[in-house]
């Protein structure tokens, strides 16, 4: 996205001094801002590049870019006014910020809930892209062991040759430390110095720490088979060991702890000691807290989570194949898939495999064959704006198994999309339910890893066969459904066509310096095949035009009865500055526009406010009814030709309402170009006085050498 583009986000939501800070997650900037009210969301979601915008609770505000969102957040951040005071939040601020976030709510009403599941998302967002690429290594991974290239690289006892060991630890260099990871962000999140809770969590991590259960019989947490510890007496108190690798409650629980802890710290040491001793007592307390019992609560409440989705899956994979894709279509906008992430990689760890991403993977191919029904109908619409839009969620989701730009993007948008989609999960879900009681699979489709569910990470579950079946079924069944009846409601369609049509006799018309008829007013505005029908045509009504467009002279007649104004006069400067080409302009005393010359209409608007055409002799014209009659959209106006039609001079073109137009406040003003003067010699226009349709408005010389 270009700068201009990232300054045009900023005005939108309120100017540089409306933000109070901006970070960005995987594909959406996230603002807080210092008055919400003051968001612009269409300015902003008509911004190129932006995929959408999800206004928040408590001025917060976000808009979804895609995978390009870093390099938008870094023009951002370049903008005068925005490196200073973007960032963090000033501590000073907080609480006028949380008071805001309490007194406005979200999620039920209940502001503590918003806090708490943002805390959650926003421990996570930024080591997405590390959790993504280690999710490839592990795809690849698989795929080398189905396609007996290696052993079973996951499978307990296993040992890897040097070489495929070395690509195994790339992925595991992520996952054995996301707890430190989790630390750090949820640390910082919650008002810590981050690296302070990254030291407090690494001391569990620690080889030594480990070491300390060498030789004990672990023994089944509170009687949770999948949280195994080693107790171990320290100063006569025992201490749990456990492997705390991927494991993601623990750091949550002990930042949610040390965020207060720091801000007490703060109130009782004097600023001029808080570098020294904030760090210093808050280790102290905290490392031992969390050894003893922050991280064993934190290991226990994992497994107790992790087991009862467990038992819930072993008790009807069928229905639990069924639930969890009709789900995350709901909890995904809330927030409340984080959980659900944490259980998976908990999973894995405890079980060795995970049971979730499975049944999950047919939620997300349902959202992305949406979108690919999306692409379809804007590729049929012409919807320039939204297929730019569906083409970047489908390949984040396809290639990256991300779903928040087709989400936040699209679907949330167009609430017609949410119920064809859910059909696509029901589908995929029960394709899997139905493939694991016939195939005997107790825990139906399963995984090794966690990975992000996109066409590159199929490799990774088991069996493939059916999962890439349902995923199938899911995307299809979705897209099928969207095609069919369309993403947008009748009023909407109708909507968006006489926008859309508007733009782009707007274009055609006023904006565009073209070099040929197709390209000045040609191309048709119901996207058939009239607008190359329409230039054969003129080539057609002007034979040999090339050849005596050097010798030949044109006269334009005037195709209006009124009083010639000089074309500098119009007000509009496209016209009265010349861009459009020479010309001449006409006060209109009556309502009826004529062809001013034998020729071809090459572009006739629906909206019937400009016409172009292609007169014998090769010299295109256009004729403006009005300035800015555009935006009527067609009322007041009746076409009498379409594109591709055959004119004389004297044929109507279109009879309008000045009624209409003159209440509307626009200029009845009527500027008449030639577009391609630079083929021609000289233009001359007649500047002044009265004038009836055929008499001669412009003489056109022949080019001389």
């Amino acid at each position: 996205m270009a700068t201009n583009s990232a300054a045009d986000i900023v005005e939108a939501v309120g100017g540089a001094g409306n933000i109070q800070s901006l970070s960005h997650c995987a594909t959406r900037l996230r603002f807080q801002l210092r008055d919400g009210g003051k968001v612009d969301t269409k300015a902003v979601e008509a911004v190129p590049g932006v995929m959408g915008a999800v206004p928040q609770a408590g001025d917060r505000y976000q808009v979804v870019i895609g995978g390009g969102v870093q390099n938008v957040y870094n023009d951002i951040m370049a903008l005068p006014g925005i490196g200073e005071g973007g960032g963090q939040v000033p501590e000073d601020d907080m609480d006028s910020i949380k008071a805001r976030e309490r007194a406005k709510g979200v999620r039920g009403k209940v502001a503590w809930i918003d806090t708490f599941f943002e805390f959650l998302s926003d421990s996570f967002r930024p080591i997405l892209g590390a959790l993504l690429g280690a999710s490839f290594f592990i795809t690849f991974m698989a795929l080398m062991a189905t396609l007996d290239v290696i052993p079973d690289w996951n499978a307990p006892g296993v040992t890897l040759e040097p070489s495929w060991a070395f690509i195994n630890l790339m992925w595991q260099s992520v996952f054995v430390f996301l707890p430190l990871m989790v630390a750090y962000n949820a640390s910082a999140k919650i008002g810590a110095d981050p690296w302070v809770g990254f030291a407090i969590m690494a001391v569990l991590m620690l080889p030594g720490f480990t070491a300390l259960g060498a030789g004990v019989e672990p023994t089944a947490l509170f009687g949770f088979e999948a949280a195994q510890v080693a107790i171990v007496p320290v100063f006569g108190i025992p201490l749990p060991i456990a492997n705390y690798s991927s494991q993601v409650f623990p750091p949550l629980l002990m930042a949610a702890v040390l965020g207060p802890l720091y801000k007490l710290l703060r109130k009782i040491i004097t600023p001029n000691l808080q570098l020294i001793f904030v760090p210093f007592f808050a280790m102290l307390i905290m490392m031992p807290l969390t050894a003893f019992i922050i991280g064993p609560i934190g290991v226990y409440a994992g497994a107790a989570l992790a087991q009862g989705l467990a038992a819930i899956n072993q008790f009807s994979p069928f229905i639990f194949a069924i639930v969890i894709p009709l789900a995350y279509p709901f909890m995904v906008p809330l927030g409340l898939h984080w959980p659900i992430n944490a259980v998976m990689l908990l999973n894995i760890q405890t079980l060795g495999y995970d049971f979730i991403q499975g049944p999950m993977g047919a939620w997300n191919f349902a959202c992305f064959g949406a979108t690919a029904g999306v692409l379809v109908l804007t590729l049929r619409h012409r919807d320039t704006q939204m297929r730019q839009t569906a083409t970047g969620a489908l390949a984040a989701g396809l290639l990256g198994g991300i779903s928040e730009p087709s989400l936040y993007g699209i679907h949330l948008r167009f609430k017609r999309i949410y119920p064809r989609m859910l059909v696509g999960c029901f589908v995929g879900g029960l394709v899997i339910g139905v493939g694991s009681l016939i195939m005997g699979l107790p825990n139906g489709v399963t995984t090794q890893a966690f990975v992000f569910t996109s066409l590159l990470t199929i490799p990774a579950f088991n069996p493939i066969g059916l999962y890439a079946i349902a995923i199938a079924a899911a995307f299809f069944t979705a897209m099928f459904l969207v095609i069919l009846s369309n993403f947008r409601t009748p009023e909407q369609q109708a909507e968006f066509e006489a926008a859309r049509d508007a733009a782009e006799a707007k274009a055609a018309a006023e904006h565009v310096k073209p070099a040929a008829v197709e390209e000045s007013m040609g191309r048709a505005i119901d996207g058939s095949a009239a607008a190359p029908a329409a230039a054969a045509a003129a080539t057609a009504a002007a034979p040999a035009a090339t050849a005596v467009l050097d010798r030949v002279a044109v006269n334009v007649h005037s195709p209006l009865a009124g009083k010639v104004v000089p074309l500098s006069e119009v007000p509009d400067p496209v016209f009265a500055g010349g861009v459009m080409g020479p010309g001449a302009a006409i006060e209109p005393t009556g309502d009826t526009v004529y062809s001013p010359g034998p020729g071809t209409i090459a572009a006739a608007q629906p909206t019937g406010h400009a016409f172009g055409l292609v007169l014998d002799g090769g010299l295109e014209v256009l004729i403006h009814v009005g300035i800015d009659t555009v935006n009527l959209k067609g009322e007041g106006f009746d076409v009498k030709v379409k594109n591709g039609d055959r004119v004389e001079l004297g044929t109507p073109l279109v009879t309008f309402d000045r009624a209409v137009i003159e209440n509307a406040g626009y200029p009845l003003v009527t500027p008449v170009i030639v577009l391609n003067a630079d083929d021609f010699g000289e233009v001359e226009p007649v500047t002044e006085g009265d004038i009836k349709p055929g008499d001669s408005l412009i003489w056109v010389e022949p080019k001389t050498e």
